[in-house]
């Protein structure tokens, strides 16, 4: 099935997007902070794609329906990645398999592989605009 075809500014939308995460890496993951000085994984996605004018909701769970769902082999940078059973966890797809996350409290906000611990904990991706 063809997925719809973003808008013509979604590519520069996905640039800031993608920048903002970036600068992000490096700071502390605390749970329940949405920054600017430290990020909880869906308050870190929240802010990024904020940059870009597109409003998230603030929990994981929330963001996991706004927007289009993507097949994982479709993903695409800027895509958000969700896992566990409970869409507890979101990252953000940065391509080549990769995504920028804040993997939880005690760690810092990095850039690392979306297949961690396999493919198996990953429950669906979501095109946010």
């Amino acid at each position: 099935p063809d997925l719809p075809t973003p808008d013509p500014g979604y590519d520069s939308k996905v640039i800031q997007v993608l920048a903002f995460a970036r600068s992000q890496i490096g700071k502390p993951c605390v749970w329940g902070a949405a920054g600017p000085g430290s990020y909880d994984n869906s308050g870190l996605t929240q802010a990024a794609w904020k940059v870009a004018g597109v409003s998230l909701p603030r929990t994981a769970l929330g963001q996991a329906s706004a927007g289009t769902a993507v097949p994982l082999y479709a993903m695409q940078p800027g895509d958000l990645v969700f896992f566990h059973d409970d869409f507890s966890h979101v990252g953000l797809c940065t391509g080549n398999g990769m995504m920028i996350h804040a993997p939880g409290p005690g760690s810092v906000i990095r850039e690392e592989s979306i297949y961690p611990t396999g493919e198996s904990i990953i429950r669906g991706a979501v095109r946010p605009a």
